[in-house]
């Protein structure tokens, strides 16, 4: 039988992985402030020392959190991206990911960013990946390179703003307008491109 001091043992044996997942969950749904050890603890009904088995600081847990944050959201989806799907597909697919998905952990990243120089070093090197990739996409659909990234930048400007919309009829947009969306940003009919 497990007594209950081997019980609060066995609960504080979280992982790093454990402890990432639920700081990102934390900052997307409480912001950056929630981003205490000892709120994060008690958010998972642990001790204090769990945490510090991991990390020697909050500010290294902090860090890893913008670095996994960039892995996933970021490099991450370049890679899916990359391996499987070729072609101007990728374009549309990309904004098919983008413009679906849950963006309150990005929308808090930003606003940890507006207040932190380090959060605003990742969210900068986040924008401009991002934005290169977009400009990439474009060049392989036929869009020439002086066009590539005004129009790049456009895209990740209404991916940005979109999460900012209060509104909720004007928050969504179907699949169908996305490809069309898509479309108009990689044609290169007429030289135009």
């Amino acid at each position: 039988m497990v007594d209950s001091a081997e019980t609060a043992v066995i609960k504080d044996r979280l992982t790093r992985d454990q402890w990432i997942v639920h700081g990102l969950r934390t900052l997307a749904r409480q912001g950056e402030g929630a981003l205490k050890t000892g709120m994060l603890a008690s958010g998972l009904n642990v001790s204090r020392g769990s945490f510090y088995w991991h990390f020697e600081s909050i500010a290294e847990f902090r860090a890893q959190l913008l670095d996994t944050w960039q892995e996933r959201a970021t490099d991450g989806v370049i890679r899916e991206i990359d391996s499987s799907i070729t072609g101007p597909a990728r374009l549309t697919y990309l904004m098919k990911l983008a413009f679906k998905e849950d963006r309150s952990l990005d929308r808090a990243f930003r606003a940890w960013a507006a207040t932190d120089p380090e959060a605003a070093k990742v969210v900068a090197n986040v924008d401009a990946r991002r934005i290169a990739y977009i400009s990439k996409l474009l060049r392989e659909s036929g869009v020439s390179v002086e066009k590539t990234m005004p129009r790049a930048e456009f895209i990740y400007w209404a991916y940005v703003g979109q999460s900012s919309v209060m509104h909720i009829a004007h928050t969504s947009i179907t699949e169908a307008d996305l490809n069309d969306l898509s479309g108009l940003f990689a044609t290169a009919s007429n030289g135009n491109a």
